[in-house]
């Protein structure tokens, strides 16, 4: 991704998940939550999203788990098998950062669309399952289901992209049992498969821009 400056503001630590807010200083009502891959930080995402979203309002929140010279969001056991006691505790950490976030920046939470990529993506749908009604439309990039246990959640009435990778060899596999989770759970999911590794890009930015602009979208801002 080139041609996209942006400017990180400072990183706040007065909630759970060190973060950053980038305001884009418009009349916008339109919040992005952004939850970056492994070994990263809250960084990351930020260009993408202001691709996605110029207008928006950004909180970049950063995972807590140590991972090279970055973080992620839950510890894992293998690339596809994850510690179900640290998605609990991480996941339930992240819905009450998520709530508080809103109130003390004056977000609103029904104009908020979580986007996340890789071990972020899988925090999102994580809270989605775990803690309905906070999470009303979430942007997945290179997800995969990583719960053991789903309780027998409703969630009617929430939006979700799915977009996986053709040749992501790692998470690509596993992105249709999500689509199938999210469906059994009354999810609306919209689910995309592009010519594209587990790296994110353009296409990516392209395809949830559009997304947030259909129909539907329109609709819940009248």
């Amino acid at each position: 991704m080139t041609g996209v400056l942006v400017e990180n503001g400072p990183l706040l630590m007065d909630l759970a998940f060190p973060y950053r807010i980038h305001d884009a200083g418009g009349n916008s009502r339109e919040c992005l939550f952004l939850l970056h891959g492994s070994g990263v930080d809250e960084t990351t995402l930020v260009p993408l999203a202001r691709r996605i979203a110029p207008g928006a309002t950004l909180v970049a929140a950063r995972g807590r788990i140590p991972q090279e010279d970055g973080f992620r969001w839950f510890e894992r056991i293998t690339p596809t098998r994850f510690e179900q006691k640290s998605i609990l505790a991480e996941t339930a950490a992240f819905a009450v950062f998520a709530n508080e976030a809103a109130k003390r920046h004056g977000l609103d939470h029904t104009r908020a669309t979580f986007l996340g990529y890789s071990n972020g993506a899988n925090l999102v749908s994580s809270l989605m399952l775990l803690h309905p009604g906070i999470v009303r439309r979430a942007a997945l990039l290179r997800p995969m289901p990583v719960l053991d246990d789903v309780p027998a959640t409703d969630l009617a009435g929430t939006r979700a992209l799915i977009i996986a990778g053709a040749a992501d060899e790692t998470y690509g596999p596993f992105a249709p049992a999500l689509v199938m989770l999210l469906n059994r759970h009354h999810a609306e999911t919209d689910a995309r498969i592009i010519p594209s590794g587990h790296e994110i890009g353009d296409p990516d930015a392209a395809i949830v821009r559009q997304w947030l602009e259909g129909p539907m979208a329109i609709a819940q801002a009248d």
